[in-house]
């Protein structure tokens, strides 16, 4: 098994960076190296888009039902290489895509990513994490000052051009009123929200 290509339930999931412009408190990677069947997940050097394309055919499986961008980081750190990776698996196959995503692509470009996901992607999963931006600044860290506001802008940008955009929360540290919370954000939004165990 690879690292850079995992299996975790019925996704194989790319593992295209370490880097990461949050620093959450409740990160899987502060206490665990692996997801599902993978190999360590953190990488001594960033791989190229034919080392992912080989390592996803090699660990492409007739039971796989979707293929995700999400490792131990953030993909859209690399959104050039997410992006011909998954006109690669357009062109190969018609299994879904999914980004799991922080929100932060368009703050990472200095463009608007969502028009170049139409056609390619099929899923965009958003890390909402907070119900505002004082504490999701608490929470996750960000490098970038403005952080929030871009998460819910690029939410809602996604909605025009990929068929399904959601959010999620993780339960802790949220209380159960911020979860609420960020419900209303979701529900004002017009955008479905998942909450996650902490692991």
């Amino acid at each position: 098994m690879s690292n850079l290509a995992y299996h975790f339930g019925k996704g194989l999931y790319l593992n295209v960076t370490n880097r990461c412009t949050n620093a959450c408190s409740f990160c899987i990677r502060n206490g665990h190296d692996t997801v599902g069947d993978s190999d360590v997940l953190w990488l001594t050097s960033e791989p190229t888009a034919d080392e992912l394309w080989n390592a996803l055919l090699q660990e492409l499986l007739p039971e796989t039902e979707e293929i995700v961008f999400c490792g131990y980081g953030e993909p859209l750190m690399r959104y050039d290489v997410v992006l011909e990776l998954c006109r690669r698996i357009r062109a190969h196959c018609t299994l879904p895509i999914r980004i799991n995503t922080n929100g932060h692509g368009d703050l990472i470009s200095g463009q608007s990513l969502a028009p170049q996901l139409r056609g390619l992607v099929d899923v965009v999963s958003i890390s909402l994490n907070a119900p505002n931006a004082a504490r999701y600044d608490e929470i996750c860290a960000p490098v970038y000052s403005n952080a929030f506001d871009a998460v819910l802008a690029f939410a809602v940008s996604c909605k025009e051009f990929v068929p399904t955009v959601c959010f999620s929360v993780v339960d802790q540290p949220l209380t159960q009123d911020e979860i609420a919370a960020c419900q209303e954000v979701s529900d004002r939004l017009g955008i479905p929200l998942r909450v996650r165990a902490f692991e």
